[in-house]
């Protein structure tokens, strides 16, 4: 079994996608866009001039592939009841991940030491997505 992350940019999904580009080195696997797709929508499912919009995108960061959708654009999108949690492998790309991410977001807990990680922090990118970075100590 296998659970995957899947996030619904309410427009912003191409923007999105080459912020995490630039931001992780994200590497975009496929995107389809809602004109693309080999059946048509159902009357109603998307707004009048959507059509370059993407319905569906499979992207990796490291080994673990993100899906992401630019959703109904219905309005501004929400991500709330979770994070997504970014291992980096030293305290210097942990901070490079950290600043990154929070160009245009918000710092919900600052990069820093704790008992449990040589960094660790929590910040909200410009889409409202949060995420916690971290490079854990070894534990005894």
């Amino acid at each position: 079994m296998q659970v995957q992350p899947y996030l619904f940019f309410e427009g912003r999904c191409e923007e999105a996608l080459e912020f995490y580009r630039t931001a992780l080195g994200a590497e975009v696997a496929m995107k389809m866009r809602y004109k693309e797709s080999p059946e048509p929508q159902p009357a109603g499912m998307c707004p009048p001039g959507s059509e370059d919009k993407i319905m569906h995108a499979s992207f990796r960061i490291g080994d673990t592939v993100l899906m992401a959708s630019d959703g109904r654009v219905t309005g501004q999108p929400e991500f709330k009841g979770f994070s997504l949690s970014l291992t980096a492998p030293s305290d210097a790309e942990a901070q490079r991940l950290f600043t990154a991410l929070g160009q245009g977001g918000q710092v919900q807990m600052p990069l820093a030491k704790t008992f449990f990680a040589s960094s660790f922090g929590m910040v909200a990118d410009r889409f409202g997505v949060s995420w916690m970075v971290i490079v854990p100590t070894p534990m005894p």
